[in-house]
């Protein structure tokens, strides 16, 4: 795996290039954030490198935000690419336009939330690059909006969501690891997500666990868990889970975007995908599990010794996929 100092030299960056990433020590950091008018929401995300090059959008999971990327988001600038970085609905400094909106997280509102993004900048396709949350919403646009979609890379595979297969039981070490999706499903996950002590007690508690190799200071933990301060966020993350096991309803008006999620749509365009292997997460099998759902130009890579918040943990060889997925 190639460091962040070698993936520099390959790309060429320069000290000055690097300026937005804090002192040594100090925990990366974007500069002013930037709002726009999107769909339901009105959307916080940051921007780096040349207004008209080509465009990233890079996709945050949970419980992260747009510093996942803080690291990537440079070094991508430096080849000259448009890097787009936004808050998710719930998180930072994205809001809903209107109180009566539904606080709905459901798998095809949020990609209808980075469609109407694009929209919004006029963004006619772009590079859609996420882990989590973001690799899910990033497969949904690749696999149902493919004009949008230029390339994409892809943590954890293919990780559209099939409400029916979700009913059925993993293996106890699997279902283990997912302790906090069931504990989001009682009232007294509720009431943690909405006590701010309780919240940042058990989001970094899922920071340790999934990234077991990833030794994180207080201060990057604290710029981040600030996202979590969202109004929504509680309501967003607990509806997501719940919807994910059928314990909460999503929409009529995603009804039709769900049934062609369900049927498993086959992503076309090119794809690197990537797996950490320190993540509980990651399927066995260095993604013989998921291979078949991408039929176009296709390139596999595990990181060793990486857990789950891959770009944040490995920022050098999450921002080289996205340079050589252009390629295939």
């Amino acid at each position: 795996m190639i460091d962040r100092r070698t993936f520099g030299k390959v790309l060429g960056v320069t000290a000055a290039s690097l300026a937005g990433l804090g002192s040594p020590g100090e925990p990366a950091a974007f500069g002013t954030l930037k709002q726009v008018r999107a769909g339901l929401l009105d959307i916080g995300y940051a921007e780096v490198g040349p207004a008209h090059g080509p465009v990233v959008i890079c996709l945050h999971g949970w419980p992260y935000d747009i510093h996942s990327f803080a690291e990537v988001a440079p070094l991508l600038a430096a080849r000259g690419h448009r890097v787009i970085v936004p808050y998710l609905r719930g998180h930072g400094t994205t809001h809903f336009l209107s109180s009566r909106t539904a606080r709905n997280a459901q798998q095809s509102a949020i990609a209808l939330d980075i469609v109407a993004l694009m929209d919004a900048l006029r963004i006619e396709k772009a590079v859609l690059a996420g882990f989590d949350w973001g690799s899910r919403t990033a497969d949904i646009i690749a696999a149902l909006w493919p004009q949008r979609c230029r390339a994409l890379v892809s943590v954890s595979g293919y990780l559209v969501t099939n409400l029916e297969a979700n009913l059925e039981p993993l293996s106890p070490r699997a279902e283990y690891a997912w302790w906090y999706q069931y504990y989001f499903a009682t009232e007294r996950g509720r009431t943690a997500m909405r006590d701010r002590t309780k919240r940042r007690e058990l989001t970094r508690l899922v920071w340790e666990t999934v990234s077991p190799t990833w030794k994180f200071d207080d201060a990057t933990f604290e710029r981040t868990a600030a996202a979590f301060d969202n109004p929504d966020y509680a309501a967003i993350v607990i509806h997501n889970y719940r919807w994910r096991l059928s314990l909460a309803d999503g929409e009529r008006r995603y009804d039709a975007l769900e049934r062609r999620l369900a049927a498993r749509p086959v992503i076309k365009v090119p794809t690197v995908t990537l797996d950490a292997d320190r993540d509980p997460f990651t399927a066995p099998g260095d993604g013989i599990s998921y291979r078949d759902m991408f039929t176009g130009p296709y390139d596999h890579r595990t990181l060793r010794g990486i857990g789950h918040n891959v770009p944040q943990e490995a920022p050098a060889a999450f921002a080289q996929a996205v340079v050589d997925v252009t390629r295939l």
